[in-house]
């Protein structure tokens, strides 16, 4: 048995020791008259050391007004381990739908935008309620259209972040970057689009880690995927955030 195996065995042994909870958050950005609603995930025990994690969902067509919790197997588990997750709901019933032709650089661009607008405000809102926690090492993960807002936040904002996560994002130009060091697990049934993944010499150049995943698909990654899927997703992840 590898390392990743042993840590994730202790874990999975160990888990139950930390008994979080969950609440959900409306927040009100005035300056853009929006609410944006949140998802907590908060561990048992919280400190100047505990690291906080910002989760976004995919794209499901603005029909779910709980997108935001269809990955409770990866958030619960994080809090279950210490860590502070906000997961965020970025689309609205009434938001424009997001666009699905044309260069997506561009026309899905105004999407990805709201979506950081979302995150720089709930950061903000959480850094009041909750100003004690580690903030310095704030770590974002996003699939699919999550992961493209995540993809472009930390080109925009590379300092704010320590780590990025990528689950199987495909539109968004991954950043060339040392900070924040990014990471992505890749399904098997889908290509990026050109330029997305950056190549071998740029993830040796830059520290990139680039993970494909055999018999996971791009619809696996949130809670419909298998107890087996989401174990190797989560061995994955937990080394990165460990590492």
């Amino acid at each position: 048995m590898n390392r990743v195996m042993l840590i994730f065995v202790f874990l999975i042994s160990v888990t139950s020791v930390f008994a979080q909870s969950e609440f959900s958050v409306d927040l009100y950005d005035s300056q853009r008259s929006r609410v944006v609603p949140v998802v907590v995930y908060q561990p048992r025990k919280v400190s100047a050391k505990t690291q906080v994690v910002i989760l976004n969902h995919g794209y499901d067509g603005n029909k779910n007004s709980k997108s935001n919790q269809t990955y409770s197997y990866l958030s619960r588990f994080l809090s279950q381990n210490g860590y502070f997750v906000i997961s965020i709901q970025h689309e609205l019933a009434n938001d424009p739908l997001l666009a699905m032709t044309g260069d997506f650089m561009q026309t899905r661009m105004p999407n990805w935008e709201r979506g950081v607008e979302n995150i720089l405000f709930s950061i903000k809102e959480f850094k009041k309620l909750k100003p004690t926690l580690d903030w310095n090492e704030l770590t974002m993960i996003g699939h699919s259209n999550g992961g493209d807002m995540t993809m472009l936040f930390a080109s925009k904002y590379p300092g704010m972040l320590a780590k990025a996560i990528s689950l199987d994002h495909r539109r968004m130009v991954m950043p060339r970057c040392d900070r924040p060091r990014i990471y992505t697990l890749r399904g098997c049934d889908y290509e990026a689009d050109k330029q997305v993944i950056p190549t071998a010499e740029e993830q040796q150049e830059f520290h990139i880690t680039v993970v494909k995943l055999d018999g996971i698909r791009h619809t696996d990654m949130d809670d419909k995927g298998s107890v087996e899927q989401h174990d190797r997703m989560l061995r994955y992840i937990y080394e990165f955030l460990k590492d």
